[in-house]
């Protein structure tokens, strides 16, 4: 089979690139202890090939090669992933931009209520795209900027669960996230190399939310040693009636900032 040839395997078409990604993801969850069956390892493939085309029309990542998608973007975000947590529950990914960790972590546990939420309708568009070619069923979407959506009386307090990824620093995201968990819910960061600075810094802004952290776990990538955790913060109290500020405000002036 030439190197260029299309796969097609139950009903999924991948591009050549798509199975080089496949097969990669599949060696390297391997190690990462993460199993994943014939049929996930095809949808994250034509994931790879819907977030490639649509990349060259509209700027959803930096990132594009088969190793840096299977690595950097799919094990990153199964890296979050806890059963205990997570499993069945209503979760939000709050500025989704291309999926994840989201639509990674649907495929890997269709238990899963999903809502992805994204400022930029654009983008959503094409996640929804996703989400029918991929097949997944129990996933919605909120065409808002984190501040409105926490402020909306249809989403505040309403999930298991908010989980964002490359969004902003931890005393800008609980502003973001925390409003939109439920008491007694869970917010789960990820975050990169500056995760210590990030938490001592975030301590006003998860206090005044309402979180407090329960655990934060060191992960690596196969073949990376850049120091990134997931933050696992429960929300102990209710967050006050006058969070989330407008929208802009919690990265202009983050709480807790001099």
């Amino acid at each position: 089979m030439s190197s260029q040839t299309p796969v097609k395997e139950k009903g999924f078409i991948l591009s050549a690139e798509a199975a080089q990604c496949t097969a990669i993801l599949e060696k390297q969850c391997g190690l990462a202890g993460i199993t994943l069956s014939r049929t996930q390892l095809l949808q994250f493939g034509r994931y790879f090939d819907l977030l490639t085309e649509t990349n060259k029309v509209m700027n959803l990542t930096t990132l594009t090669s088969p190793q840096d998608v299977a690595v950097k973007h799919y094990i990153d975000s199964l890296l979050c992933y806890d059963a205990a947590l997570m499993k069945g529950k209503k979760l939000i990914d709050v500025g989704t931009g291309a999926g994840f960790p989201g639509i990674p972590l649907k495929i890997f546990d269709p238990s899963l209520q999903l809502i992805l939420l994204d400022s930029l309708e654009k983008r959503l568009k094409f996640l929804q795209e996703t989400v029918n070619t991929l097949q997944l069923s129990g996933v919605s979407f909120e065409h808002k900027r984190a501040e409105d959506a926490g402020r909306d009386k249809k989403l505040r307090a309403e999930f298991d669960i908010a989980v964002s990824r490359a969004v902003a620093r931890l005393s800008v995201l609980a502003e973001y996230c925390l409003p939109l968990v439920k008491k007694n819910g869970f917010f789960v960061a990820l975050k990169g190399s500056k995760y210590k600075e990030e938490l001592l810094e975030g301590e006003t802004a998860l206090r005044i939310m309402g979180g407090s952290v329960t655990s934060v776990k060191e992960v690596k990538l196969p073949g990376l040693d850049d120091g990134r955790a997931i933050i696992v913060i429960q929300k102990i109290k209710d967050t006050p009636a006058m969070y989330p500020r407008k929208a802009g405000l919690p990265g202009k002036n983050p709480l807790g900032s001099s």
